[in-house]
């Protein structure tokens, strides 16, 4: 079983989204979905914060050089493609994306794993965590 498989976390709140929020490709991602999550389901948590970096190390991701965001969803904790594509299958507009989750995981990750060895020299970096918005802050634990 891969390390980065669905894990068991009926305990976290469904909808939560656990990020590198001084990735600006990361910080990008919430504001994708913030924008197209009209029914507001889901919540985010940067894994910089002290509950982000607890429950990062619960779900044996690394704080300091994250590979994956989590997303918990029906009780699962998803990372990686899993995570993105179950997302992107919930947002308005967006749910024909859910349907690629049927591409085998083993295909999906090496993709995402590119994409997270390289995030910082590609898209940037922030020396501190993303600054939501009034309208935006309830939806940040």
């Amino acid at each position: 079983m891969s390390r980065w498989a669905p894990a068991p976390a009926p305990d976290l709140p469904d909808g939560l989204i656990l990020f590198d929020g001084v990735c600006v490709f990361c910080s990008r991602w919430v504001r994708f979905v913030i924008a197209r999550d009209a029914e507001a389901r889901f919540r985010f948590l940067p894994i910089q914060s002290p509950q982000g970096r607890a429950m990062a190390e619960r779900l044996g991701v690394n704080p300091d050089a994250p590979e994956t965001n989590v997303a918990v969803m029906d009780g699962r904790a998803l990372m990686k493609s899993d995570a993105a594509l179950s997302v992107l299958g919930v947002l308005k507009g967006m749910g024909w994306l859910g349907a690629l989750r049927r591409v085998p995981r083993w295909m999906q990750d090496p993709l995402c794993d590119l994409i997270a060895r390289n995030r910082y020299a590609i898209f940037g970096r922030t020396e501190a965590c993303m600054i939501p918005g009034p309208e935006e802050r309830e939806r940040f634990l």
